[in-house]
């Protein structure tokens, strides 16, 4: 247990981001998977308007350090070709 004044405001500090990241992780994450089903289910349109907010969303969990910019890059990359990959099929 942390006696100091400073050390037990760090443990506060760490509990509070620990849940934020912990909230942002999941917000995405759950936004991913209404992404994907779309591709599955969905129509275009609808899964382009999604695409639009994921990436928004990816790019402020990535400013805020939750996960690496990289890890961001990497999502909206994939996701991307999920989508172009999907309008392809519906176009042929």
């Amino acid at each position: 247990m942390a006696h100091s004044l400073s050390a037990q405001k760090r443990i506060r500090q760490n509990a509070n981001r620990r849940s934020l990241n912990r909230w942002r992780k999941q917000q995405f994450r759950s936004k991913v998977r209404q992404f994907r089903q779309t591709i599955l289910s969905g129509t275009t349109d609808e899964a382009e308007s999604q695409f639009r907010q994921l990436t928004k969303l990816l790019d402020q969990v990535a400013v805020k350090g939750t996960i690496h910019k990289n890890t961001a890059a990497r999502y909206k990359s994939r996701l991307a070709s999920r989508l172009h990959a999907k309008k392809a099929a519906v176009a042929a």
